[in-house]
């Protein structure tokens, strides 16, 4: 391994937020910053109970953000908003895109994108998501996943999706070294039984179809509409083939990968 590897750090926010800092260059994925409680309304409307572990005036300079997409709260907030204004570059579907103006750029599935501060070079390639059973795409809105490769390894960002077909490819394309999952199993009272997130044993799934060596959940608590009990997915990983594989981050807490 280089030692571009060991400059990787990762500190986790809350949701699906995370600060990244590989080598030279800052990194932030769905910035949800809003201090909690607090609610959203709308067609499903959203209810947060638990604020991120920084707050955005806390956050160093941010080059490059991730943004699976911009519709829904949990992934993109108020100060979230304010945030990306004064970020580099934000990298999110065409779509969200064209709806932010301003420093965001629109990638479709397998699209690629090189970033390069000091040092460091980074290429984004987007990857499938769907947030939602098929045929909820009108509703969910188009959404994206990201693999960043850097010198050294390889991480994958699921964006909000449900596992399918799709997502197989990635791990043909891609050595995934740590993946970011965001789970939750996300459902809605007016949805029913139908889920807009993975499960932890769908995640499970997904990191033996990927290959992953090591597994970092996200997107799991601090809403009400996340309502899985986090313990599940400890036990979906206990499984002897993915022994290890799963790491918890602590809240606010710099961990190197």
């Amino acid at each position: 391994m280089s030692a571009r590897a060991e400059t990787v750090t990762a500190t986790y926010l809350g949701t699906a937020t995370v600060l990244l800092r590989i080598g030279d260059l800052t990194l932030l994925t769905d910035p949800a910053l809003d201090p909690a409680p607090a609610d959203y309304p709308g067609a499903r409307p959203l209810h947060r109970t638990t604020g991120p572990a920084l707050a955005a005036a806390e956050l160093p300079p941010v080059d490059l953000v991730l943004l699976s997409h911009d519709q829904h709260a949990d992934n993109l907030d108020v100060a979230g908003r304010e945030l990306l204004t004064g970020a580099g570059l934000v990298l999110t579907t065409a779509e969200g895109a064209e709806r932010l103006g301003g420093r965001a750029e629109g990638l479709a599935p397998w699209e690629s994108r090189t970033v390069t501060v000091g040092a460091t070079s980074v290429t984004v390639t987007a990857t499938p998501a769907r947030h939602g059973p098929e045929g909820t795409e009108q509703v969910t809105g188009p959404v994206i996943g990201f693999v960043v490769a850097y010198e050294g390894g390889t991480l994958y960002v699921s964006g909000d999706t449900v596992r399918h077909g799709a997502l197989a490819e990635i791990g043909e394309r891609f050595r995934v070294d740590t993946a970011f999952l965001h789970l939750g199993d996300a459902h809605f009272p007016s949805t029913g039984d139908r889920a807009f997130s993975m499960s932890a044993s769908e995640g499970a799934e997904l990191a033996r179809t990927l290959g992953a060596r090591t597994v970092i959940p996200l997107h799991f608590d601090s809403w009400t509409h996340l309502a899985e009990d986090p313990a599940r997915i400890t036990e979906a990983f206990a499984a002897p083939d993915l022994a290890g594989r799963l790491r918890r981050l602590r809240p606010g807490v710099p961990e190197t990968l």
